[in-house]
């Protein structure tokens, strides 16, 4: 029968800061994206679920044999090819233009496991399967039921002459050195772009508040001890200063007030999705 296409599988555990960004780059590649949850303790069942990416229970063990049968006794497709992909905090988004070209190679198994001593070479042919680490597994339908039917000391040399196969270390993306720009320079700089970029409240408001009020209490002191008498310039300076220390004052409670009214808009327009407003 022919083959209907590529399936990819994601395997995990508390993902919900990059489970979005993962299904919709899986999504652009793949006819179908499936998520293999591991026992996650945040919203990322939640999230993915919402995103219309159907999650399955993973309790086994992560070995090649063990989720090869996981995806037979489930109701996914077998006519489809898998790309099982494990992600772990090792594992970045720029790594997924390598691996998915693999689902185009026209491999019945392919396995990538991690190698953590690089130095000392290894004959991927002579590892045993079921003590591989993959990081990442492509599965046809025959490769699948290969793999799934595999002994406890079975290697790559054990599998059928018919069958494409291939084991074999990690390969990661190059990744350049990279120039960092102001906005990237440190967390403050992030932090001080956003707030020029956005007009924030605690910026426009907030940070002239505190200068009026800090120079208003600061001159306070000094007109006290400087004029002795009563007359028109003494008055004068002792209105300026109060009022700038008040107008000091005003502008922080104001800063505080537009920021906290901002973020409960924000929250009413998420709430209702109000995305175009």
């Amino acid at each position: 029968m022919q083959n209907k296409g590529s399936r990819i599988i994601l395997l995990g555990r508390d993902l919900e800061l990059r489970i979005i960004s993962i299904i919709v780059r899986a999504r652009e590649v793949s006819q179908e994206v499936v998520f293999f949850d591991l026992g996650s303790n945040d919203l990322t069942v939640e999230l993915a679920e919402e995103f219309d990416c159907r999650v399955y229970h993973y309790n086994s063990e992560v070995g090649c044999k063990e989720v090869s049968k996981f995806i037979l006794e489930s109701n996914l497709d077998q006519e489809m090819t898998n790309l099982v992909l494990m992600i772990n905090d090792d594992w970045k988004l720029s790594d997924f233009p390598v691996i998915e070209n693999r689902i185009r190679e026209s491999w019945d198994i392919y396995i990538a496991f991690t190698n953590e001593d690089s130095e000392n070479l290894i004959d991927a042919n002579d590892l045993v399967i079921d003590s591989i680490e993959f990081s990442h597994m492509v599965l046809s339908k025959e490769g699948l039921y290969e793999l799934s039917k595999t002994s406890p000391l079975s290697n790559a040399i054990d599998f059928s002459e018919d069958l494409k196969v291939r084991v074999t270390p990690t390969q990661k993306a190059i990744r350049l050195p990279q120039r960092e720009s102001l906005a990237t320079a440190s967390r403050f700089a992030q932090l001080f772009y956003w707030m020029l970029e956005t007009r924030h409240p605690l910026l426009l408001f907030g940070i002239p508040g505190i200068v009026l009020f800090v120079l208003g209490y600061k001159l306070s002191g000094n007109v006290v001890d400087t004029f002795s008498e009563l007359n028109t310039t003494s008055i004068s300076v002792t209105l300026t200063t109060i009022a700038m220390t008040l107008i000091g004052l005003f502008a922080m409670m104001v800063a505080l007030i537009l920021y906290i009214m901002g973020k409960q808009v924000e929250q009413i327009q998420s709430q209702y999705d109000w995305t175009s407003k």
